[in-house]
């Protein structure tokens, strides 16, 4: 199905964490309150897989039941809108969460379509 967000889809890899900040190959944009910070990868197996992190610092929310909320907001809203990206490439996406509110969904899903559309747009 195209619309389900499996563990795959999910950056588990310290390596590729510290490429994507690192900064050489990364880009990033903001649709506040939520970052991305994306970069192309190069996979060379024929599955082209976007994989992402989803990052809602303690500094910002110090609850954690605040932290979880809006994460599973995060992963929603890209589960919703991840066919705005073009399937022909493969990246890797970072969202952060940049303040000390939660939204609601709506805006969140909003900003998550901002962000994705620009994205697609500069590939």
């Amino acid at each position: 199905m195209k619309n389900e967000f499996r563990k795959q889809e999910r950056i588990v890899s310290q390596k590729l964490i510290d490429q994507l900040f690192g900064g050489k190959d990364s880009h990033s944009l903001s649709a506040f309150p939520l970052r991305v910070v994306y970069m192309k990868r190069d996979i060379p197996n024929t599955e082209t897989l976007t994989q992402i992190l989803v990052s809602v610092p303690k500094r910002h929310l110090k609850h954690a039941v605040d932290r979880n909320r809006v994460k599973r907001q995060l992963r929603e809203a890209y589960r919703h809108q991840k066919n705005l990206l073009p399937e022909n490439h493969s990246l890797a996406l970072a969202f952060i969460w940049q303040t000390n509110q939660c939204l609601p969904s709506i805006e969140v899903d909003s900003r998550m379509r901002n962000l994705l559309e620009r994205i697609a747009r500069k590939l």
